[in-house]
């Protein structure tokens, strides 16, 4: 077959068929020289041992998350990849994982493996965060800390304006997502669809538990009448709720507009409840696929972006960047659930490293 007519399909489906290089099955590295100038275009440049280092440090997170957090045996192991002076030459782990002889099959398959490690961590460990968390946390975190007052002889919190002292929501629960880790993040990635697989919005964000469904509305509307975050900085692709459906909540509101006189927290559900049941099958929720969590882990959630403005030390010129955080709301009961039913946190952990278990060994095609 002529030369111009040979593409690699694995390679071609990444850069113009919309799938990851994550999923690439096998690389086509033959040579320290190939191997070389592909770790260039990468980012690293061998011939600098600071880059030459790092690629090493990267090569040990992926063998820890393997062995301690994803549940691989230090036996499945080949020696080769575990022993960095058995391997010597890192760049050897991609000739390895481009391999295409039958009796080496196996050490191709580990070499991609921690390669897939690898490159996700190096994503996970050089975003913004990295080098600006505490400027990041202080100015997204701190609105949101101003605005919550807990009552030290009633026990009980609430979201409070500071300028309308009869503006405030009675809360359950604030809880502060902390930063997620490394590996968290890494796993977390390794476990999402392909199509999805280098991006992650939670790493930061706050969680509020409301005592009924009308109130964890009542804390979106909160947020955004105090400028606690900016509406027009959400991110509407990543938002869901299947909570109560928008159209048939303002619908609700409408009617109970009406009735001001006899209503009380009761009636006010019971009204919600009546129209939810009144739709049945006609209920539309916005829910945007999670493969991990219960159907019963229901609530509002949405992304935003923060404008984050960092002044360096030593007359350095100021500089700005947007970085995502999330927001979670839900009401006692769906929060008492996800505690004690299928959506605990560790089964949906599990759920997450089983999944990363199978996209760094993928059933051979």
């Amino acid at each position: 077959m002529p030369q111009r007519f040979i593409f690699e399909s694995s390679i071609l489906d990444s850069v113009v068929g919309g799938h990851s290089a994550i999923d690439i099955p096998r690389l086509n590295i033959h040579s320290l020289e190939a191997a070389s100038s592909f770790l260039l275009s990468y980012g690293f440049d061998i011939t600098r041992e600071d880059d030459l280092e790092r690629l090493w440090y990267f090569h040990r997170r992926a063998l820890v998350l393997m062995l301690e957090k994803l549940g691989f045996q230090d036996t499945d192991l080949p020696e080769v990849f575990r022993d960095r002076k058995k391997l010597g030459d890192i760049r050897q782990l991609l000739i390895f994982a481009s391999s295409q002889n039958p009796e080496e099959q196996q050490l191709q398959r580990w070499a991609c493996a921690i390669i897939r490690c690898m490159h996700v961590f190096v994503h996970a460990e050089n975003d913004l965060f990295s080098s600006f968390s505490e400027e990041i946390q202080s100015q997204i975190l701190t609105p949101f800390q101003n605005c919550i007052l807990h009552d030290g002889n009633t026990h009980r919190t609430f979201m409070k304006s500071p300028t309308d002292q009869l503006d405030q929501v009675e809360l359950m629960g604030f809880e502060v997502k902390p930063f997620k880790t490394s590996s968290s993040t890494v796993i977390k990635l390794l476990a999402k669809p392909d199509a999805l697989a280098m991006k992650i919005f939670d790493k930061l964000g706050v969680r509020f538990v409301t005592r009924n469904l009308f109130d964890s509305f009542q804390v979106v509307r909160f947020l955004i009448k105090e400028d606690i975050i900016s509406f027009p900085h959400i991110m509407p692709d990543q938002s869901s709720n299947n909570l109560y459906p928008v159209n048939l909540f303002m619908s609700v509101c409408d009617d109970l507009s009406h009735r001001l006189d006899t209503l009380d927290e009761k009636s006010i559900q019971e009204a919600f409840d009546q129209k939810l049941a009144e739709e049945g099958e006609n209920v539309k929720f916005l829910r945007k696929e999670n493969f991990f969590s219960g159907e019963d882990y229901k609530f509002i959630k949405f992304i935003s972006r923060k404008l984050v403005h960092i002044k360096p030390q030593g007359g350095k010129e100021a500089f700005s960047f947007f970085y995502p955080f999330e927001v979670q709301i839900m009401d006692k009961s769906a929060h008492d659930r996800i505690l004690s039913g299928p959506s605990e946190h560790q089964a949906y952990k599990e759920r997450q490293r089983t999944a990363a278990r199978k996209r760094l060994f993928p059933d051979p095609g």
